[in-house]
This record gives C-alpha cells, structure tokens and sequence, in this order.
C-alpha cells in the first residue's frame, strides 16, 4: 500500500529471514503459535490510515449514542444473556477491508465488528518481531493517538486490571490453555500479570468466584473475557459441570459478555457512512435486489463466517425461517493491493480499541491485520498459499 516501502520490503526479503523471523516469534512461548504468519506487515499511506480513523470514528459515534443499548437490545440471545452488565465494552474491533471506490481510489470498507478482545498482546509481540527480523524503519508504528509501547501497556492495565492486583484479575476462556489464539494470553499475562484460567477451574462459594493461585485459593475480582458462547454450544449441559457464568456473580467482567452481541453484525444496519456497505436486517428488506450476486446474507448469530452464504442462489432468502436474524449486505469487494513476488494480496485491517472505566470514550490504540488469496479472509480459506495469514500494519508516526 504504501510503494515505496513495500518495493524496499520486497527486494529485501528472504525465506531465511522469513524462517529466522518465526523462530524468534516462537521463542520463549509456552506453544508454538498455531495460526499461520504471514511474511510481511502491511505499510499503511498516511491517506488510508486517516481514512480508517475516520471510518472508525463514525462508527464509535453510533455506539456513543445514548440509546444505542435499547437498539441493540435484541442482539442477546436470552440464553447466553448475561448478569450484572455494565455501561460499555471495554474493547471494540472493527474489521475493513481495503478495497476500491467507483473513482479508482483505495478505501476502508467495513466487514465485520465485535464488542470483544482481540490479540491485544499478541500484536505487539508480532511487531517486535517483525521490526527485528526484517529492519522495519523506527518512523513506522503499529499504534494509533501517540502511543508508544510503554503508553499503550499502562492503557492495557488500566482497561483490563482496573483498580486490582493483577492476580485478582484472570484471563479466561472455556479451555484456555489449548485454544488458538492461547498465545495471547500468555504473551498478555507476561505483559500485565493476570493469570490464565479455564472455565472449569472457576470454583464457586455463594456469589463469589475464586480460583487456585499458588496453591492458593484467591478471590477473583475481575474476568478478562475471552470466552464465546457459540465455542459451547455444543454442550447444552455445561452449566451443570462448571460455575454458571450467567447469574448475578460478584465479579466484574471486561468486556462484559453482552457486549459480544451488542457490538457485531446486529449493530450494522445502524451504521451510515461512505465506509458502511448498505445493510438491512432481512425481515425489513421491501425490495429484494434484482443483483443479488452484489449481496451477501450473513446470520447474525454465528461465528468466524459459519453459515454467511456469498453467492446468494434462488431460493435461499425463501428457505430462510428467521429472516430477523439475518442481514443482508452490500457485498465487499476486496482489492488486492498488496504486492507480493507472486501476485496481489487482500487485506483485512482491525482497529482495535480499549475503553477503559472513567473514560468518556474508546481509545483507538493498536491494529491487526490479515492477508488472504482465497475467497474469504481466515486461515480455513487459505492453507495452500504463502504470503498470507496473520499480520500487522505499519504507518508513519
């Protein structure tokens, strides 16, 4: 994206680096990362990176709206609804794409976005890396509003661990330890010190919630959120065998579960913008598009892309028997402009933003980023390709 950086990049780069680059990346893990890392970060023009903030900023304004809870009231499925909800989530990703305007220009357009953490330790480690192995430039940053790697570690702290004690404050996701994205949370706990815990390993006594610590038992004041309901899904009976998350706990959550479902493909058919693909909840749809093949149907409770049908056939919007939990969304047209030595890449950008308590609002501080050739963005669209997988965006400070 940005030419001149990437033509120095590319004219650089090796397979021994690349191989170095991941040794080190692993190096000192608990697991070796399980996700595939692409080869190269992405550059960021000045011009699409104030795009994005913009793009983000109108976004978060629809999200500040004071009655932005009662619209989205309806995104909580009652059976993953969860007690004791705060104000805000103290995390919101959104997901662009970098596509094409009618004029030919390059632009952010929004595909997905979720009131849940993403890799916000994981990011920061991959940067390091990528700066290391490959001499990125010390004019180029990974954050957003002035941030340094010390000034975004104290936001992290401050969003996650609040007011506590690090151990007072977990890291926990159903079965932590063997999830994908585990690295994070180790590489978040090396950074902020706040334990990892599984869901099994909450044990319960009246409203309070502890865990072993040292072989200690140790009250735990605040969750770090990382777990998904659809991850348990499958097990209708799990609620029976660990602590129910769901009732009325005398513990904070960051971010509060509800806000996975606030802040997600519900929340776009409220959105407007020159960065907004047209969006509409199926059951308000009066007039079916006549080029569907420009439309793409997604549910509204699923997740990483299950059930999103691309290429809409006869019939599909018919079959459909909870049309109001369906979207129907002006497709995105990724552009790949991302020059690799075989061909163009796409590219998917996150904004990642911490809110913490006490401020007014989100804080957009840190990105990720992904590279795809296949038809859909994410790792099961792309296991026969190189240059792709996940990354990280660099721009100008």
């Amino acid at each position: 994206m940005n030419p001149s950086i990437r033509t120095n990049f590319n004219q650089n780069f090796t397979e021994e680096k690349y191989a170095d680059f991941l040794v080190d990346l692993n190096a000192g893990l608990k697991n070796p990362i399980e996700f595939r890392i692409a080869e190269t970060p992405v550059f960021l023009t000045d011009d699409f990176r104030d795009k994005l903030i913009q793009a983000g900023n109108e976004i978060v304004a629809t999200i500040l709206k004071p009655d932005f809870k009662q619209q989205s009231e309806r995104a909580i499925p009652e059976k993953c609804r969860v007690a004791n909800e705060n104000d805000h989530s103290h995390f919101i990703a959104l997901d662009f794409g970098v596509c094409k305007d009618e004029a030919g220009n390059i632009v952010p357009k929004l595909i997905e976005m979720q009131g849940f953490p993403s890799l916000y330790g994981f990011q920061l480690h991959l940067a390091e890396n990528y700066r290391h192995a490959f001499e990125v430039h010390g004019n180029q940053t990974i954050f957003f509003n002035g941030l340094s790697k010390s000034s975004y570690l104290a936001l992290l702290r401050k969003t996650i661990i609040g007011p506590y004690e690090p151990d007072e404050v977990v890291i926990m996701d159903v079965d932590a330890p063997n999830q994908k994205t585990a690295v994070d949370f180790y590489i978040t706990q090396g950074y902020i010190g706040t334990p990892v815990v599984s869901l099994a390993d909450l044990i319960q006594e009246g409203n309070q919630l502890f865990y072993i610590y040292k072989g200690e038992k140790k009250r735990i004041r605040r969750i770090y959120n990382r777990l998904i309901f659809d991850e348990i899904e499958s097990d209708p009976e799990i609620f029976n065998k660990v602590v129910d998350i769901r009732q009325p706990l005398d513990v904070e959550w960051v971010a509060h579960p509800n806000w996975f479902y606030r802040i997600s493909k519900f929340t776009m058919p409220f959105l407007q913008g020159e960065y907004i693909p047209q969006t509409q909840f199926l059951h308000e749809v009066k007039q079916i598009p006549e080029d569907l093949q420009n439309y793409v149907l997604k549910p509204l409770f699923s997740f990483a892309g299950q059930g999103v049908i691309i290429d809409i056939m006869d019939g599909d919007i018919e079959k459909i028997q909870d049309p109001e939990n369906w979207i129907l969304q002006e497709k995105v047209a990724y552009t790949p402009v991302l020059e690799s030595p075989d061909g163009g890449v796409k590219i998917e950008i996150r904004l990642l933003y911490l809110w913490p308590d006490g401020d007014a609002k989100p804080t957009l501080a840190i990105n990720l980023a992904r590279l795809s050739r296949g038809k859909m963005i994410g790792v099961r669209y792309n296991k026969d390709f190189d240059w792709v997988g996940g990354t990280v965006a660099f721009m100008h400070k």
